[in-house]
């Protein structure tokens, strides 16, 4: 298990078939808390109650929450997709993502996973509303611009114009693009989960905005993955 909580990993997308094979397959989970549990305890049950229930509470814009058991065994979780992604495929992603984390923290207390279509959390803490920090990745394309300094301006300006956007609508979601230099077209999206609040969704977008210059700058193509929010953009379109 890494110590750390931020892993940099490095992508670079050659094709079509990379970019399908990255869809269906975990971009990242963590397994975490400070204590485990057993097979036959009460947390044990309310976690399995949680895991069958959420999917069946995703709204058609694609987001669920919900709760099971109460005081010290009670477990909290969530289930969040990208907001271009149907009904249909958004549940599919989820009963994906809850199956491989079954497998991957069998006894955790907590665990969260990321796939392009989708996110799911569960934790025995109650984390509604609250700006996750510590569950974070990153991913970049490792081919890197003519311009560097020219285009980390690019970025921002559409990252952060999308932030505003994203906090505010009903959704926490929204794609955008921005012409950069020359017939480069740059494309992005900003989305929060929707147990924050405007406020928090905006803390949380710009907070990740303010990490790419450090752990992406000149890259053709990243994305800042957390636990409550997430920004990304490429020099293609990657959004339905």
């Amino acid at each position: 298990m890494l110590s750390s909580k931020s892993v940099l990993l490095s992508l670079l997308l050659f094709s079509l078939s990379l970019h399908v094979a990255i869809c269906t397959n975990p971009l990242y989970h963590y397994c975490f808390g400070p204590k485990n549990f057993t097979a036959n305890s009460p947390y044990r049950i309310n976690l399995n109650n949680l895991l069958k229930t959420l999917p069946t509470k995703v709204s058609s814009t694609g987001f669920a929450r919900g709760s099971s058991g109460q005081g010290q065994s009670r477990v909290y979780g969530i289930a969040l997709c990208r907001g271009d992604v149907s009904k249909t495929n958004c549940v599919t992603c989820v009963n994906d993502a809850i199956k491989k984390l079954r497998q991957q923290c069998p006894k955790q207390k907590g665990a969260i996973i990321w796939y392009d279509n989708c996110m799911f959390k569960y934790s025995d803490a109650d984390f509604f509303g609250k700006i996750d920090n510590k569950n974070k990745f990153y991913m970049y394309n490792v081919k890197g611009v003519d311009n560097p300094t020219s285009f980390n301006k690019k970025v921002k300006e559409l990252l952060s114009s999308l932030a505003s956007i994203a906090s505010a609508n009903q959704k926490w979601y929204v794609a955008g693009k921005l012409e950069s230099d020359g017939s480069k077209t740059l494309y992005g999206i900003g989305q929060c989960s929707r147990d924050l609040s405007n406020a928090n969704c905006k803390k949380c977008l710009d907070s990740a905005i303010s990490e790419l210059p450090s752990r992406c700058s000149g890259k053709r193509g990243a994305r800042v993955v957390g636990g409550s929010c997430n920004v990304r953009y490429e020099l293609y379109s990657f959004v339905n």
